[in-house]
């Protein structure tokens, strides 16, 4: 039977691999297509998912050691995303999927070696009004989930798979 660790892992592969498949097949105009409600370029989301996979990956291990994730609120995700925008308005696709790829791969890597113990751990954290969570929901919420919410948006908005 396999650990959960692994399939958690497989789960994020999954996404980040549907996100790559459906952004290699974006046309130039669907790439710079900005998302409804958003105002990100589909290609400036595509690259986002893959830059933050380090550092949901960061605080999943926080959590899987026992401390809480403290100062981490919704304003400052805004504003690290409007500079990541801002920063990365001009990102290629073929960077963007490189990046998704070889940034996944790695989170996959990470949450692979989390034990069962470490996944089952919480502890407060800031983002959701420091709810004690465990290192598995955190997972499962940001690094897992990521790739198919933004999929979704960005299926809906070019209104092909």
């Amino acid at each position: 039977m396999a650990k959960r660790a692994d399939v958690l892992a497989d789960r994020l592969e999954q996404g980040a691999a549907a996100l790559a498949r459906f952004a290699e097949a974006l046309t130039d105009s669907e790439w710079r297509t900005r998302l409804p409600g958003d105002g990100r370029m589909i290609g400036v989301v595509v690259h986002h998912v893959a830059d933050v996979y380090p550092l949901e990956v960061q605080l999943a291990q926080t959590l899987a050691s026992g401390k809480p994730i403290a100062g981490v609120t919704w304003a400052a995700v805004a504003e690290m995303n409007a500079k990541h925008a801002k920063d990365n308005a001009t990102v290629t696709k073929a960077a963007a999927i490189e990046h998704l790829k070889r940034n996944s791969k790695a989170a996959a890597e990470a949450v692979r070696k989390l034990t069962d113990e470490e996944l089952d751990r919480a502890a407060p954290v800031s983002l959701n009004g420091d709810a004690p969570l465990t290192a598995q929901f955190f997972v499962e919420d940001h690094a897992l989930r990521h790739s198919f919410h933004h999929l979704a948006k960005m299926r809906a908005t070019v209104g092909h798979d």
